[in-house]
């Protein structure tokens, strides 16, 4: 289901094993973010509570994507929910690197291995300091 559309950016998004699978296609920076955050709000209120982030398709990620991430991640945590990210691209997992957060979330290298294991209660509790 697409439920944004807009010159620089594509959101769909799909359930997967109880996941909510959001995949962003194209460039997630400051004129792109809003409106990626509004989306995955909506969903929040729609109920989806368990996210992967879908960053294999994104071409680009600056700190106001990086930001926006961090901003939906507190919201899922604040509604008991879990977000994994999926991303095999070292260019954008350098940035989340430089941010300070590569060891606070957990990555996967394909949606399919981000959603292999249905999500579990509550897998922000811990959120944000860094994955052992």
């Amino acid at each position: 289901m697409q439920i944004v559309d807009h010159g620089r950016v594509s959101v769909g998004c799909h359930v997967a094993n109880g996941w909510t699978v959001v995949e962003a296609t194209g460039e997630m920076d400051i004129f792109t973010s809003p409106m990626i955050r509004a989306a995955i709000i909506k969903l929040l209120q729609d109920g989806h509570r368990h996210f992967v982030l879908d960053l294999c398709p994104t071409a680009f990620l600056d700190s106001m994507g990086l930001g926006m991430i961090v901003a939906i991640t507190k919201r899922i945590q604040a509604h008991q929910g879990s977000l994994r990210i999926a991303c095999a691209d070292q260019r954008l997992l350098h940035i989340f690197s430089l941010g300070g957060l590569r060891k606070s979330y957990a990555f996967h290298d394909s949606v399919d291995e981000a959603t292999r294991e249905v999500p579990r209660h509550n897998g922000l509790g811990r959120w944000p300091r860094p994955r052992d």
